[in-house]
């Protein structure tokens, strides 16, 4: 693998691997470890169709053409419009989400250190004044940063799993058929939020320059790329199932369900090493997250702003309404990750498809994802199926 790949396949797996990985074991905590799998696998399926639709998009309407530019030339005016709307609520979701998420996690530290109870408000805001500063310090700084932050990150999970799959009982993984079935209204809800966490689609754009429009090398990226994220989440939920178990987890849904796992993951074992170690994973991918989608809102709305208006009025953009959400619904964390899959169904699924049949032409050459019509209508009725159940 040349070092221009393993970057790109990299890239896909960083920008998928986030904090919605804490969410996952809640989220799937009533159809249990297999049914969750099964779920992921079909999704990780969509997510890399899909993103091979819409590296047909860029290649033939410009190498490398941003969401913005790719929307327009495909779609037209009503085209970018919807494209913006969407990245923007995508984004905004997501900050308001890892604001609560990082929140919790404050009220954790003030607690457990300083024997200082905080309420959500303060917390909250600790967060988004301290951590939301650095989107305005630009992309070469928060390269630097979130480089070493991912490195720690993965370490640290490694070790994680390490110490927690000998704490694993084969009963807490056992497949009960039947009450899958009888839960079967939480396969769907669970839909959203796993769909969030192969969102990665947001960097291909700049890969498929990077990488000269190749598209052997671009599938490579992607199949690759998006199957780290598959096996990390896995690993993730057999070393939360296997010590807890079904019952268990779903008790941690109710409150501060963020909150609850660390401490509950803390607690089952019984080693102040693995509660450190969650402690560090879920400060690490937080943070991580949390940085990342922040500089890319404040830099797409620098951009639509002109960034002569200046950094204190674009910061302010980009926080204020996230942080409403925030302390509107204090213990929103997993609801308004939920919600994302909302706008990121229209950008990587909708958009993608749309562009894909307009752009296609009888005899055109060039490449074309295989799969032909129905192809395109499964995948939108998959969309859809998302998109229903988080608005169920």
């Amino acid at each position: 693998m040349n070092s221009k790949l393993l970057g790109a396949t990299l890239i896909v797996a960083g920008t998928s691997i986030g904090a919605g990985m804490l969410a996952l074991p809640i989220a799937v905590s009533h159809i249990g470890f297999w049914p969750a799998m099964a779920l992921m696998v079909l999704i990780w399926g969509l997510s890399g169709y899909t993103a091979l639709l819409l590296t047909e998009a860029n290649l033939r309407v410009g190498c490398g053409l941003n969401f913005h530019g790719m929307a327009g030339k495909a779609l037209g005016p009503w085209g970018q419009l919807i494209c913006s709307a969407s990245f923007l609520a995508l984004l905004y979701a997501l900050t308001a989400a890892y604001l609560t998420g990082g929140a919790s996690l404050v009220m954790l530290k003030a607690q457990s250190l300083l024997s200082l109870p905080l309420d959500s408000t303060p917390a909250t805001l600790i967060f988004a004044c301290t951590l939301g500063l650095v989107a305005a310090f630009g992309v070469k700084y928060v390269d630097l940063l979130t480089r070493g932050l991912f490195s720690l990150k993965m370490v640290a999970l490694v070790i994680l799993v390490a110490m927690l799959l000998p704490q694993s009982e084969p009963a807490n993984l056992a497949l009960n058929l039947q009450a899958t079935l009888g839960n079967s209204h939480y396969l769907i809800a669970a839909l959203p939020l796993i769909f969030t966490s192969f969102g990665f689609h947001v960097c291909i754009p700049p890969l498929v320059k990077y990488l000269n429009g190749d598209v052997g090398q671009l599938r490579k990226a992607f199949l690759l790329g998006s199957a780290l994220p598959l096996l990390c989440y896995s690993l993730w939920l057999l070393s939360v199932f296997g010590p807890m178990g079904v019952s268990q987890l779903q008790t941690l849904a109710e409150g501060d369900s963020l909150a609850n796992l660390v401490t509950a993951m803390t607690q089952i074992t019984g080693s102040g090493r693995v509660g450190t170690l969650v402690t560090l994973f879920a400060d690490l991918a937080l943070v991580t997250s949390f940085i990342g989608v922040t500089l890319s809102l404040f830099e797409y709305l620098a951009e639509l702003r002109g960034r002569r208006n200046g950094k204190v009025s674009t910061w302010l953009i980009t926080f204020v309404p996230p942080l409403t959400l925030a302390l509107a619904m204090p213990e929103g964390f997993i609801a308004v990750l939920g919600f994302a899959a909302i706008p990121l169904a229209v950008l990587i699924v909708f958009l993608p498809v749309a562009m894909a049949i307009k752009l296609r032409q009888p005899g055109q050459g060039g490449y074309q994802v295989r799969g032909g019509k129905p192809a395109l209508a499964l995948v939108t009725v998959m969309g859809a199926v998302i998109v229903a159940a988080q608005l169920a």
